[in-house]
């Protein structure tokens, strides 16, 4: 059985590596859906967003990671 959740931990780690950039990618996601519930004439405001939002938090965690 551990075996078993050890994979799974491990499968799990190859789509969610850092916390951090999975919640700034849900939150970037979620505030482009709710503009383009908000302003459907404007589409290229939701795309906008998640274009430049998700450019900029993999920037900025690739810049953490630098750091480090």
């Amino acid at each position: 059985m551990t075996t078993l959740a050890n994979m799974l931990r491990e499968l799990a780690g190859l789509f969610v590596d850092d916390g951090a950039l999975a919640l700034a990618i849900i939150a970037i996601v979620a505030l482009a859906g709710i503009v383009a519930m908000l302003i459907p004439d404007v589409p290229l405001a939701a795309g906008a967003i998640l274009l430049f939002g998700c450019l900029g938090v993999l920037l900025s965690n690739v810049a953490r990671a630098g750091q480090r």
